[in-house]
């Protein structure tokens, strides 16, 4: 157990660590600021509903009242506090691509073998080869899982609290939809940005799956900020252009192109070489 803390902690750096801790001081910080709210919250779920209607009230308090702003502001500190969370995810990313040559070579030995033993054996050596890594598969799937309690009790304070469901913000009515589509259509496009970026910055060798998933997420928000309060769909586009942001920072895909390209042109500057040296050492024997 110490040893997966002393690695995860060596993955994600400090600097993410002493973000998110600050992250949390922060959001906390801003519950306690004395806010109008008179709405009752029971429960275990109810506390954190209010916990987090609070936090929003007390980042609005900074930014005039404007809940829209205080939704946005919260939204960034809820980003930095799964920092780490991201840059794991990210490491891990990276190394799954590296090993995926690895993976499909394993597939491709027990392509078409569908018996129980067969399966077994696949299994066993695709845990092997993310074992030698040290990869995690699962480990991209941990920043949604952590967002979507935070997704719900956001939904809930939005709901449950009738300042926060009647508040304007430009031509919103943070309880209702976005009657102009400009939210989900935003929403949709930071999505696609950023795992646009994310998917190219992997390199070429990614499972088909990967590959359309940047273009089948944009459509899953978009439909979906259809459907939730504009607060939501404000949350979305919020976290989305942070994550576009944060992909550029740390998973460069331009960078990662050029880099391909280099190697490619290294490559063929290699065979180009080794042929000419050839050439010549045939052409001395004769």
């Amino acid at each position: 157990m110490i040893n997966k803390i002393e690695n995860f902690l060596k993955k994600v750096g400090w600097p993410s660590i002493v973000l998110a801790v600050l992250s949390l001081i922060a959001i906390i910080a801003l519950a306690l600021i004395p806010n109008s709210d008179q709405t009752n919250y029971h429960g275990i779920l109810g506390s954190i509903t209010g916990f987090f209607a609070n936090s929003i009230f007390g980042a609005a308090s900074l930014f005039t009242n404007s809940y829209g702003f205080g939704i946005i502001a919260f939204t960034v500190l809820i980003r930095f506090l799964i920092l780490p969370l991201m840059v794991y995810s990210i490491s891990s990313s990276k190394k799954m691509s590296k090993v995926t040559p690895k993976i499909k070579k394993v597939q491709e030995k027990y392509k078409g073998k569908r018996d129980r033993d067969s399966m077994m054996n696949m299994q066993a050596e695709t845990s092997a080869v993310y074992k030698e890594a040290g990869v995690n598969p699962y480990a991209s799937m941990l920043p949604l899982l952590i967002q979507l309690p935070v997704l719900w009790a956001l939904f809930q304070a939005i709901n449950s609290t009738p300042a926060l469901k009647s508040g304007s913000f430009y031509w919103l009515q943070l309880g209702n939809t976005d009657p102009y589509f400009i939210l989900p259509v935003l929403a949709a496009l930071f999505t696609f940005i950023s795992s646009w970026m994310s998917t190219v910055s992997l390199g070429k060798d990614q499972p088909g799956f990967a590959k359309v998933m940047p273009y089948i997420f944009p459509f899953i928000i978009f439909f979906s900020s259809l459907a939730v309060p504009s607060a939501l769909s404000l949350y979305w586009v919020a976290t989305n252009a942070f994550q576009a942001v944060q992909t550029f920072f740390f998973q460069n895909p331009f960078k990662v192109r050029a880099e391909e390209k280099a190697k490619v042109q290294a490559e063929i500057e290699r065979k180009r070489v080794i042929t000419k040296t050839l050439r010549k050492v045939h052409k001395r024997r004769r």
